[in-house]
This record gives C-alpha cells, structure tokens and sequence, in this order.
C-alpha cells in the first residue's frame, strides 16, 4: 500500500493520494508502528473512499493514504482483531457507511443509539446492575453508564453516549470561527486554533508570528485553567473540601485573565482565520505574569499541603489504573496517555517550533492511576506557567501585526491540523474539491480514544470509586458526540 508523507498542517494534493486495499493496509500495519489519528470516509458518487491517516511521533510525520469501496463490497475482515486502536474508528465507519467490520469485537452503536442498546450481560446470583444517567444532576451533559457489580465490585462498565447529534461536521463544510469554538465549549481556543491552522493551511495564508504566540498563550492558560479546576474536581470527589474550595477559586484568576485579554472568561473571539482580534501590550503581559505568579503560589502551597495527607494519597494511589500496555492497546492519547506512562505530546512529536524552543518535560514516574493523572495535571501546570512566561517575553520583540487577509482555499487540497488541547490531541481534517470548497471536514477529540480507558479503570474498583476514577479523566460528552 503507498502512503504520501506529509506533515502537520501542511497541505497536499488529495488527487495524488494513493488508493490500496484493507490488506495491503493491514500488511502495513503488521510492518509498521505507526498510531491511527484518521479513518473516515467520503461518499463519490456511488463508492465510499476510506481515508486513513497514521502518525509516526518519533519523526513528526503523518501518513496518508485510502480503500475505495465499490457499492457491491458491503463489508471487510476487521482490522480491530489484530490492531485494537481501531476499534472506535472501525465501529464509527460502519455507522456512518454501514460497511461492516467483520468480527469487530464490539460493533455496537457509537453515536446513533438505538432503543434497545445490546449493553453486556453478566449471570449469577450476585451479579447487579447500576444504572447512571443518560440524565445527570447539574450541567454536566447526557451520557449512560452501565455497571456490572458484585457487591461493592465492579467487572464491567459499559458506556452508551451518542445524545446530541449536533453535526457538527456537516456544519464545517460552510465554517466559521464562532461554530469552531462552540463545538466543545471546555477546549475553545483547542478547537478554534485547529480550524484556524487548517483553513490558513490550505489557503497558504501565514500569519503573523505575534498572532501565533496569543493563540498558544491563551491555549496554555487553557491548560492551566482546566487542570487546575480538575485538581479540585478530584479533590472533591474524595472529600477533601479545602482542596476543591481553593482550586475552584484559582482557576477562576486564570479564566479571568482570558477574559480582560478577549472579553470571554473563555477565550471566545480571540482567534480568527488570519490571525487573532486582541492584542496583548505590555502592561497587560506584566499583568498576566504577575497573576500567574500569585496563582502558582496558591497551587504549588495547595498542593503540598494535600500531598502530604495519607487519607488524600490513598484514596488515589492504585485506584482507577490503566496499565501502559492496556493504553497503548486502546490508542490512548494525551493527558491519559501520559499518566499510563506513554510518551506523547502533540506540542513537542509534531514539531511546534514555540514550544520546541522551550520544553522540558515533567519528569515523575507515570504509574496509570488517579494520582499519575493528578500529579500529571499537577506538573502540566507548572509546565504551562513556564511556557506562557516565556511566550509573553518573546511578544516584547515581535511586532508584525495580529491579523492577515486569507487567500483563497486551494483546489483537490487535503490537510490535518493537530493541536494539544488539555486532554489531548484534537485532529481537524479538511479536503477541498474542484472548486476550492470544502467537500469532507472531518474531526477527532482526545476523548473519542480515551472513553474506554475509564471503562478499564474502574474494573475490579468499589463502584464508590467511579466519581474520583471519572473525575481523573474528565473526559467529553460533546467532543465525542459530533
């Protein structure tokens, strides 16, 4: 099977990708270690074409290539069998295509739910089942959960989501910047710069170099923003109030911060295709420094305090564990990912050259449980404060202006757009047809990878512990449900 190396966004012909077969792929990926970041499809006239796009982290390159399927093939021999990272995107193809992965291990629904969900099954006289939502209390969004218990134990959670159908997608193919930051509301600036990086790609559109450096401060006060509240999440969920009364108040100076730069607590408006609308001068980076400063001294005094009480570090040590070999299996990404002891970062693999100036990994031994996630959010703070102290030093000698006209969209074009987000990678594919328009938008959360990674984590846990194991991972209801 041939493949077009390409880069992140950098744009090439979709006329020249290479056309093969399931087994010319499945060859393939017995020769190479390359992770899936893109399996979807795109209906010409009467045959579906497959794309799929795999990521050598170790090079910073992506590869690209594609089946097309005749209206007469109506499955093919799973992939998910041999390569378990695909189990989401075969069961998502088949949804959206109805081409059929044959002994998928678990081809049910992904997102169009039927009433009569077939949820896993367990016999005996002990065995119970738990049922959670789709219906929460609070804001949170719909989402069932399934427990098989024994007792106090769990052995399986099955999670149904799928309840809000908003597509999204179909919306990208005539975009804007305000639908790009509404599509997961906690990673708008994620969200927002991807689309953003992807249109300027495939209209070869640079920006200004200053306008670059907004997006990625405001993409680390994100970071820091979201990691912090989730310091007080977990805090919460085992019952240690101090701790989720300061981090709630703290990540409140952050988001604050966004907003006198944007007028949005959480960055909406700030970034555009082109470039950025708001300025930062330099009282207000002298500001920003001084507000992180005060928020550190806060988290790092926070979180000693609570790192010393045995009653906090058991209830998170060993608890909700995923191993580095059950993660890797699952094509785990991001913040996760890491916590199990798997080296990926999408800032520093896919060559951002801001961050690669500057980055120093957070070093603790990453063991997969809730305290490798705490901790992890823990280091990824301090990690983002250094970043964004850094990037406000640099605006001091860039002057080249916010915003840029865009050219046009380039014709038969395809493009990836990978941006971190705080709870991973968020992936924005987009292909351009004959007449410079949008004819496939395509985009992947961290937390369509990372759903089942809570399923694992609290199997043979006290179903008492789900809060705590959930809260770790704070995953997305929307960002899945596209």
């Amino acid at each position: 099977m041939n493949w077009i190396k390409t880069k992140n966004n950098k744009k090439i012909n979709a006329l020249e990708i290479p056309t093969g077969t399931i087994e010319e792929l499945r060859e393939d990926l017995r020769r190479i270690n390359y992770r899936p970041i893109g399996f979807f499809g795109k209906q010409e006239f009467s045959n579906i074409r497959l794309y799929v796009i795999l990521a050598d982290d170790s090079q910073s390159d992506l590869y690209v290539s594609s089946v097309l399927f005749t209206p007469d093939v109506k499955s093919y021999k799973s992939l998910t069998q041999e390569f378990s990272a695909f189990h989401n995107f075969e069961r998502e193809f088949f949804e959206d295509f109805g081409i059929e992965p044959e002994n998928h291990p678990w081809l049910k629904p992904l997102r169009k739910n039927q009433d009569e969900y077939p949820f896993f099954k367990m016999e005996g006289e002990d065995v119970h089942e738990v049922a959670v939502g789709p219906i929460h209390a609070g804001v949170i969004e719909p989402g069932h959960f399934r427990f098989m218990c024994q007792g106090e134990k769990i052995y399986n959670l099955e999670i149904m989501l799928g309840y809000q159908h908003k597509g999204v997608e179909e919306l990208m193919l005539n975009p804007n910047n305000r639908i790009a930051e509404s599509i997961c509301g906690d990673s708008v600036i994620a969200y927002n710069m991807a689309y953003s990086q992807i249109m300027e790609t495939l209209s070869e559109t640079n920006i200004p170099k200053r306008a670059e450096l907004i997006r990625r401060i405001a993409l680390e006060m994100e970071r820091m923003a979201i990691h912090i509240g989730d310091l007080g999440a977990i805090s919460g969920d085992m019952a240690y109030l101090m701790g989720a009364s300061i981090f709630g108040t703290t990540r409140t100076l952050v988001i604050n911060t966004l907003l006198e730069i944007s007028g949005s607590r959480f960055g909406r408006g700030l970034i555009d295709v082109g470039g950025v609308n708001f300025d930062i001068s330099k009282d207000m980076a002298k500001k920003i420094k001084t507000t992180i400063d005060d928020v550190l001294k806060t988290v790092k005094r926070t979180a000693d305090i609570m790192l010393k009480k045995t009653s906090c570090i058991s209830r998170m040590e060993q608890t909700g564990t995923v191993s580095k070999e059950t993660a890797i299996s699952l094509g785990a990404v991001g913040m996760a990912a890491r916590a199990s002891g798997i080296n990926i970062d999408s800032r520093y693999d896919f060559n951002d050259e801001w961050y690669k100036k500057y980055w120093q990994k957070p070093e603790f031994k990453a063991v997969g449980d809730v305290w490798s996630r705490f901790m992890l959010r823990y280091k990824e703070i301090l990690q983002s404060a250094e970043f964004i102290s850094n990037f406000l030093d640099e605006l001091e000698n860039i002057n080249d202006g916010l915003k840029v006209s865009i050219n046009p969209l380039s014709q038969n074009s395809f493009a990836v757009s990978i941006v971190e987000g705080w709870r991973g990678e968020v992936v924005h594919c987009a292909i351009t047809g004959a007449n410079n328009e949008l004819i496939r938008y395509k985009i992947k959360d961290p937390s369509f990878n990372n759903w089942y990674m809570l399923s694992m984590a609290v199997r043979n846990n006290g179903i008492s512990d789900f809060p705590l194991c959930n809260k770790s991972f704070n995953l997305s209801y929307c960002g899945n449900d596209l």
